[in-house]
């Protein structure tokens, strides 16, 4: 089951998407003592969603505290919306799973800055979901896919109890992302605040690569060779930069891969990907 929720951000009322581990439900009395004040008002309920995919409904949620995966999409405003077909595939992995829409998105208030004032929509989810009576704070993984690697590495310094990071066709140079995205250097100058040259803090603030050596869990780089959006030097030299000073840092390299994988690679990738959050740090997972 998927909920559409609304919560608190720096004053504003912003959007997400929280799933229950598959096969598991609320009943409606129960989401709505659990979620409310957090993911849900009087005034902006949360709603439940339909799945695609078959779900039992006799399985209770609340019999143990579950781990949590924080999915950080790419793209900006509505282009490269929450995928909530990968929220269900996420959810196939005995995880709570959340996706923030970010602020200005689908609804929410505020305005959707490409990885500025935005990451507090992620720490903030992370709070919230830590209170969550059926979570387990301790066990809270973050994946951030293209520019959702700016929000998700930036989350895994700023809030103590994340468990593991990932970084999928990551943004880890946003410099670099301004000379390869041609087509998305207006952007870049609107949002932003101008070109690197004129703004530079402001493109290393939003470059996992200038916080690489003091984020302080264990980290996954997962990246296509062929990625023409996000280039695989990105993840190459975020690799290359975590792994001066750590031995916790793997890198799943995928040859002849773009930005987005094949249907069935893609669930091969988040199978394993899943494996590695499960394991051991320096477990080898093939």
């Amino acid at each position: 089951m998927i909920y559409h929720v609304t919560y608190p951000s720096q004053g504003l009322q912003v959007k997400g998407y929280l799933s229950l581990p598959l096969g598991y439900q609320l009943s409606e009395s129960a989401a709505r003592d659990l979620l409310h004040g957090r993911f849900s008002s009087d005034e902006q309920p949360a709603i439940p969603l339909t799945s695609t995919l078959h779900q039992e409904t006799n399985r209770e949620l609340t019999s143990k505290k579950w781990p949590v995966f924080i999915y950080c999409r790419g793209g900006i405003g509505n282009f490269g919306k929450v995928k909530t077909h990968w929220v269900e595939e996420f959810s196939k992995h005995d995880h709570i799973v959340f996706a923030p829409s970010y602020r200005g998105t689908e609804g929410g208030e505020g305005r959707d800055l490409f990885g500025g004032e935005d990451k507090h929509d992620v720490y903030a989810a992370v709070r919230l979901l830590s209170e969550l009576p059926f979570v387990d704070p301790e066990q809270i993984s973050i994946m951030g896919f293209s520019r959702g690697a700016i929000n998700a590495a930036y989350t895994a310094l700023e809030m103590p109890n994340i468990h593991k990071l990932i970084l999928w066709s990551g943004v880890s140079d946003m410099t670099q992302t301004y000379e390869d995205r041609v087509d998305l250097r207006r952007t870049f100058k609107r949002v932003i605040g101008g070109p690197p040259w004129k703004n530079p803090d402001a493109y290393l603030e939003r470059s996992p690569l200038t916080i690489a050596e003091q984020i302080p869990c264990p980290v996954l780089i997962v990246h296509g060779t062929d990625d023409v959006q996000v280039s695989f030097s990105q993840g190459e030299k975020m690799f290359d930069r975590l792994n001066r000073s750590r031995d916790d840092v793997d890198f799943h390299r995928y040859e002849g891969l773009g930005h987005h994988f094949p249907q069935e690679l893609h669930q091969a990738a988040i199978s394993r990907m899943f494996d590695w959050i499960g394991a051991e740090p320096h477990e080898a997972v093939l």
